[in-house]
């Protein structure tokens, strides 16, 4: 196979797409096995508490019920008193609301397993019981409320995410900083598509896992994203190929570089990413709405969506952004970085050189 097609625009998103029926398939063989045993945990978690708070039965009766359970079902690990204990977490964590209390009594037992993976809209009890189980417990130990536990619990089965990856996104707060993104989408992109496309930006974008200076350049940035380019592509999230640095586009006698370029396969269109190491400038928004005209007239094709621009800086005024905005045609999102970790300057030199990265990916352009 041939480089160009390797990492050509149309193989990108075929891949993309494999991959997401790989991880849609390994979900659903997971729900199949769990659907039951969790559906279960909660009855047996609800006779727990009524036995508990109506028949008076202290807590010394949950390690008795284990040793019993444990000692009729030897192969099956769930009835452990540890377990037993997470059980009730479990439950007691989606009954704070008494909403979903009811509901859950009422519904559980009915929930089929038959519901559409791609709705977002289920009742709670039917999504919880829908992922595994080491993901509840990731979920009930880190989230503080119901709403962003739902939340967690929604986008694990709609995209398959692994306990590491939904661990990962817990942690980066990744339900607050969804679709926080200042952009011109409304003004520049039809309102069926703009919502989806403002939901795919998010801010700030957590770059934890690059090591800079407080002083790092935007080169500096490009290669650590580069990289680093698979927890780069996680943090911007499902939909995003890959496709190149630095890549050249030729307007009239002149030649320019785009810093970094995706096609995100579900918004079916190219993603200009520029890197400014500073504070936004309005000036940065003309210069992406630029490259997005040169996207469009050069690379875009019959079926693409219009090309979004992503401007990720050092910090931003949210009002100067909106100013900048406002007369761009273009859509453009701006969000933050942050770098949790940084290198004290006499580390640098022991960074990859531009040539010892661009040697190991092939090239600039890619």
């Amino acid at each position: 196979m041939s480089s160009e097609m390797l990492f050509s625009k149309d193989y990108a998103a075929w891949l993309e797409c494999v991959k997401s029926k790989v991880r849609t398939v390994q979900i659903r063989a997971v729900i199949k096995v769990n659907t039951e045993l969790l559906s279960f945990y909660w009855e047996l978690r609800a006779d727990i508490v009524a036995k508990q708070t109506h028949a008076k039965w202290g807590e010394g009766f949950l390690a008795q019920l284990s040793k019993d359970l444990m000692s009729e079902f030897p192969d099956m690990k769930g009835f452990s008193l540890r377990n037993l204990k997470y059980v009730k977490q479990w439950y007691l964590f989606y009954n704070q609301d008494n909403t979903i209390g009811q509901q859950a009594v009422a519904q559980i037992a009915k929930q089929a397993f038959s519901q559409s993976l791609n709705q977002k809209n289920q009742q709670p009890v039917g999504q919880i019981t829908q992922i595994p189980w080491g993901h509840n417990l990731a979920i009930i130990a880190k989230c503080k409320n119901l709403d962003e536990a739902l939340y967690y619990v929604q986008n694990t089965i709609v995209y398959g995410w692994s306990r590491s990856v939904l661990t990962h996104q817990i942690e980066s707060d990744l339900w607050r900083r969804e679709g926080m993104a200042t952009t011109n989408f409304t003004q520049t992109l039809p309102a069926s598509y703009s919502d989806l496309a403002r939901q795919t930006l998010k801010d700030p974008y957590i770059l934890d896992f690059m090591t800079l200076t407080k002083e790092h350049s935007e080169r500096e940035l490009e290669r650590g994203l580069i990289q680093h380019i698979t927890q780069f592509l996680l943090e911007l999230g499902t939909g995003f190929a890959y496709i190149g640095r630095q890549v050249p586009l030729q307007v009239g006698e002149r030649d320019f570089f785009i810093d970094l370029l995706f096609y995100h396969v579900q918004l079916h269109c190219y993603v200009v990413v520029e890197l400014k190491a500073v504070d936004f400038e309005p000036e940065h928004a003309g210069k992406l709405n630029f490259y997005i005209k040169a996207v469009d007239e050069q690379l875009r094709r019959e079926g693409d969506q219009p090309t979004i621009g992503l401007l990720l800086c050092k910090n931003r005024d949210k009002l100067v952004v909106e100013y900048a905005l406002s007369d761009i045609h273009k859509p453009i999102g701006v969000s933050e970085y942050q770098l949790t970790h940084s290198l004290p300057s006499d580390l640098k030199s022991s960074l990859p050189t531009v040539e010892e990265i661009e040697a190991e990916l092939g090239g600039g352009w890619v």
